[in-house]
């Protein structure tokens, strides 16, 4: 339908002028805000150390009072520990206390009867102020809480990777990108002053939406704007640097401020920011080209043209073509994805991907606060692992064959993970290392797939289908805390399945078509076939 030689059209205004160069900066900027909303949960989440509370105004003696809490066994340390969750009954323990015996003493405090904690927890503040589990008691019986919290944004970003993408490719890259960069800043600004747990997790579901359908339709339209010299870099060392960027901020914010309202309403200042951008980001050229609107299209380019001080010609797309294109444009949706074999293939693999790698890069970010040695430094490091990562994978996507750039990085990810098992429980760094090169692999992983997904899909699909598989790496977020959850049942369980269905992804990625050096594809008759299904009767894919 569109012409696919939009690049050759557009070669006159070279590869990185003043142009290029203004976009590729903005567009990079607008992505650092979702570093640190989406991963905000490491510290505003956690648990800070606890156990019941012990009224001030119960009249027991300090002997009483430092023997009120029950020792327990700690399994993984192998010593004991105050219990978080239970205390000896009171009414015992002031009766005790009234009539002068002494704990250990007179009574042997273990035989005393327990109760949980009727008066609620107090909370070591050595780490945090307060995080929303010290707020709202999310502890013992309702630990549940904490990680469905989580869960719960990552199914607002599963929602807006459905909503997004379609509405991206109905009504433009540009109107997407800023709408949902505001509902992520005004809903993050709104969740300061949540007055429940309840309220907080609506919030954070609306935040979801925002963060993600912002960055996908941010990443399509610097992949649809750049030529293919700049699309490796941009969807490396460009968007997803930065996102990395917004990660490592994180860490250092919550360091200063130990508050999660402080910390939460210091992310709005960004996305303010970002919004002000609106008046230098142009909207993409090529989706306008497949919504017929040439005459913007070519006024974006000529104004490309004289940035870059370089004469556009005459006629930049022929009109005549365009204006035929145009009286045959019909509108995509997510039931374009099934509607060919050859498509449906594409999309089943992909999502497997997306899923697995979401599930190792989401479990190994969250679980920063579970490793051993300091919060703030290991999600720091966890942040900082990924700036080479994304070298590496810029490297590699220039030279190597994109099923091979994925294939590897998966399977270096989920390998190393699995050696973790293997590793003394003393020896912590050791499995901390392991830890950090299996997030150095996905990290990698995460940023090849995203350009190998778009260069497979058309233009009249591409925010469609990215949309898609990241709704499926988003259902690998949503499951990723209790990913996480299940290392209190066995300490090496997460890494084991996060390891062998990275391995498996790493396998299954060498089915994918090879879209190194090919142009993007306009239509889904210019999409390439799945490997190994030549069987496909081609004509499917002709009707659309």
């Amino acid at each position: 339908m569109i012409s696919p030689d939009y690049d050759d059209s557009t070669a006159f205004l070279g590869d990185w002028g003043p142009f290029q160069r203004t976009v590729f900066a903005l567009l990079c900027l607008s992505m650092i805000p979702n570093g640190f909303t989406g991963l905000s949960m490491v510290f505003m989440g956690d648990t800070p150390a606890h156990r019941c509370l012990i009224p001030a105004a119960l009249n027991i003696t300090d002997e009483w009072r430092n023997a009120s809490i029950p020792l327990e066994e700690d399994e993984e340390n192998r010593d004991s520990r105050f219990s978080k969750c239970s205390r000896h009954r009171m009414d015992v323990v002031k009766n005790y206390s009234d009539r002068g015996l002494l704990p250990w003493v007179d009574v042997n405090v273990s035989d005393i009867p327990q109760e949980g904690c009727l008066d609620g927890w107090e909370y070591d503040t050595g780490t945090y102020i307060s995080t929303i589990v010290s707020e709202w008691d999310l502890v013992c019986s309702d630990n549940w809480r904490a990680p469905l919290t989580t869960s719960l944004f990552f199914c607002g970003v599963l929602t807006g990777s459905v909503i997004s993408g379609q509405m991206s490719d109905r009504f433009g890259r540009k109107k997407v990108l800023f709408v949902t960069m505001g509902i992520q800043t005004v809903f993050t600004f709104i969740q300061v002053f949540s007055p429940s747990w309840l309220i907080f997790c609506l919030l954070f579901f609306i935040v979801g939406m925002g963060q993600i359908s912002n960055y996908v339709a941010g990443f399509v339209l610097g992949m649809e704007i750049f030529s293919p010299s700049v699309r490796d870099i941009y969807a490396t060392l460009g968007v997803c640097l930065f996102f990395s960027i917004g990660y490592m901020m994180l860490p250092l914010a919550a360091y200063f401020l130990r508050d999660w309202r402080m910390l939460l309403l210091v992310f709005t200042i960004p996305g303010i920011f970002c919004m002000l951008l609106w008046w230098f980001i142009p909207e993409s050229p090529r989706w306008l080209l497949s919504q017929g609107r040439v005459v913007e299209a070519e006024a974006i380019v000529r104004k490309a043209a004289q940035m870059n001080g370089v004469n556009a010609p005459d006629v930049v797309f022929p009109l005549n073509q365009t204006r035929e294109n145009a009286g045959r444009l019909r509108t995509y949706s997510l039931c374009d994805l099934v509607k060919s074999s050859n498509v449906s293939c594409i999309t089943i693999l992909l999502c497997l991907v997306w899923f697995s790698v979401s599930v190792g890069y989401c479990a190994l970010s969250l679980n920063t606060s579970s490793l051993h040695g300091n919060i703030y430094l290991n999600c720091f490091l966890s942040a900082a692992v990924e700036v080479p990562a994304l070298i590496m994978a810029w490297l590699m996507l220039r030279r190597w064959p994109r099923r091979l750039c994925l294939s590897s990085t998966l399977s270096l990810g989920g390998l190393v993970l699995l050696f973790i098992q293997l590793i003394p429980q003393h020896m912590n760094y050791v499995a901390f290392s392991l830890v950090m090169l299996g997030k150095f692999g996905l990290s990698a992983a995460f940023s090849i797939l995203y350009p190998a997904t778009a260069e497979l899909y058309p233009t009249v699909l591409r925010n469609t289908a990215l949309g898609t598989c990241s709704m499926a790496s988003r259902v690998g977020s949503i499951l990723a805390p209790y990913f996480i959850y299940l290392g209190s049942y066995y300490r090496s369980l997460p890494y084991i399945l996060i390891g062998s269905v990275n391995i498996l992804s790493g396998l299954l990625s060498l089915l994918l078509p090879e879209s190194l050096g090919s142009p993007l594809p306009e239509t889904i008759s210019h999409m390439q076939t799945v490997v190994g299904l030549n069987f496909i009767n081609k004509d499917d894919d002709e009707k659309y």
